[in-house]
């Protein structure tokens, strides 16, 4: 099924991994771990498994501090692991599981990299929000595996480096996320004759709206997207437009293309996901229901196609198609995140640690909506200042591809690796503390000006 791969080694598309061996194509039930079952995207993925049961044997789940709704996953699928954030979730699961049921519970980010490096599962489902899925999804990656991927954050902060990685263990990576999904459906068999990629955005919530107009947004209406059922921190990706900024930089590291050849277009009717423009101006677009099984199941089935129970497109009944340019005065965070992938130098790890910080901050009623792209921006400023050039914040390998000793080069690659992931973690930790000091400096100075 190589004929069905992306285009590999450019120039028009340099796809992040080859295709997945033979003997996983062939192998079914296929064992599975998912990181991050008790999410959107989790539960999206756990739906697809009750409509392909025969199909896959759960091995492992985990979750962050949702222990009930992960109890409940675990005792009707019965994995023989299950990993959660620490002791007390641990300790808390234990007592939700039914006696009789006692499987090994792993704990911090050591036990997520364990379930994903399990040698029973050939295919991991990197479904942990945030920042905190690059571990799972590096030991996924440095542990050979087929790749599920939809933590965005792990190609946001370390793209380059699961590239290099999947080079030197033969891991996979399959897109999950709907847009980048529907670009690798797209280009399919295609290489070189790809012009430019299109990521369409529903504009969230707030597409029209002017800069006056969300002054005053509650994280209630940011919430409340018209097309997706998402987690909170996505949905506010995308009512910011954040979300669509970090899949420019994730189709940047997923198809090798140039920042200058992806394109963001607002689509609100989110039945078009993506098109690729070929070199002779045609286009291809992927379209479906706006469900986030599709996708899933394309990934944990391929090169399979199944029905997982989505109903059907009607074009018929679904109205009118539209299209437009995004508004990046109001909605400035597309512009933040080229700027990260031109300036490079860590950029990327600032982008995302402060909109997670900010976020945070947003959701908890600390600062404004239109402050999460202040606080990025100052962010990022902050630390441009410090940079010395363009350089990349994470140097290539210096782990070589084939050692004569293989267990030797595996090790040495692994230490490589995590050294590169703290330099990462530093960064991420440094930025959220000065996204905080802003917001804290911000809303003192506000208090100042207050006439009450």
């Amino acid at each position: 099924m190589a004929e069905l791969w992306p285009g590999q080694g450019g120039p028009a598309i340099d796809y992040i991994s080859g295709p997945p061996p033979e003997d996983w194509r062939q192998t079914w039930p296929r064992g599975l771990a998912i990181l991050g079952s008790t999410g959107s995207i989790g539960q999206n993925a756990l739906a697809v498994l009750e409509a392909r049961e025969e199909d896959f044997r759960v091995l492992g789940l985990s979750c962050a501090r949702n222990v009930e709704r992960l109890a409940r996953q675990a005792v009707r699928w019965q994995p023989p692991f299950l990993a959660v954030l620490d002791e007390a979730a641990a300790a808390r699961l234990k007592e939700l599981l039914p006696a009789g049921y006692s499987p090994r519970i792993l704990i911090g980010r050591e036990g997520y990299a364990r379930l994903a490096a399990l040698p029973q599962a050939a295919t991991v489902l990197s479904a942990q929000v945030g920042a905190a899925g690059l571990a799972g999804t590096l030991a996924a990656a440095l542990a050979g595996k087929v790749i599920c991927l939809a933590n965005k954050e792990s190609l946001v902060l370390a793209g380059g480096l699961v590239r290099e990685i999947c080079a030197r263990t033969g891991a996979t990576v399959l897109p999950v996320d709907s847009e980048h999904n529907a670009l690798f459906q797209c280009l399919a068999g295609r290489g070189q004759e790809i012009k430019s990629l299109i990521l369409t955005a529903s504009g969230g919530p707030f597409r029209g709206k002017s800069r006056e107009e969300l002054r005053h947004v509650t994280p209630e209406q940011a919430l409340k997207h018209p097309n997706w059922r998402m987690g909170a921190k996505i949905s506010i990706d995308s009512a910011s437009m954040m979300n669509k900024g970090l899949e420019v930089l994730e189709a940047f590291h997923l198809y090798g293309v140039p920042a200058g050849r992806i394109r963001v277009l607002v689509h609100p009717q989110s039945l078009v996901h993506s098109l690729v423009e070929l070199a002779d101006g045609s286009q291809l677009a992927q379209m479906g229901t706006a469900d986030m099984r599709l996708a899933i199941a394309h990934c944990l089935l391929w090169p399979r196609c199944a029905p997982v129970g989505v109903a059907p497109l009607n074009l018929v009944t679904a109205g009118p198609l539209s299209f437009y340019e995004p508004d990046t005065k109001s909605f400035p965070c597309i512009s933040l995140a080229r700027r990260a992938l031109a300036e490079r130098g860590g950029l990327s790890v600032v982008l995302n640690a402060a909109n997670e910080a900010a976020v945070e901050l947003f959701l908890a009623g600390r600062c404004g909506f239109l402050d999460i792209p202040r606080l990025i921006d100052a962010a990022m400023s902050a630390h441009a200042a410090t940079l010395p050039g363009h350089q990349p914040f994470c140097p290539p390998l210096r782990s070589v591809a084939a050692p004569p000793d293989p267990a030797c080069g595996s090790l040495a690659l692994e230490q490589e690796v995590r050294m590169l992931m703290e330099r990462i973690e530093a960064l991420d930790r440094h930025t959220r503390h000065v996204v905080h000091e802003l917001a804290q400096a911000g809303a003192a100075a506000e208090a100042r000006v207050s006439p009450h």
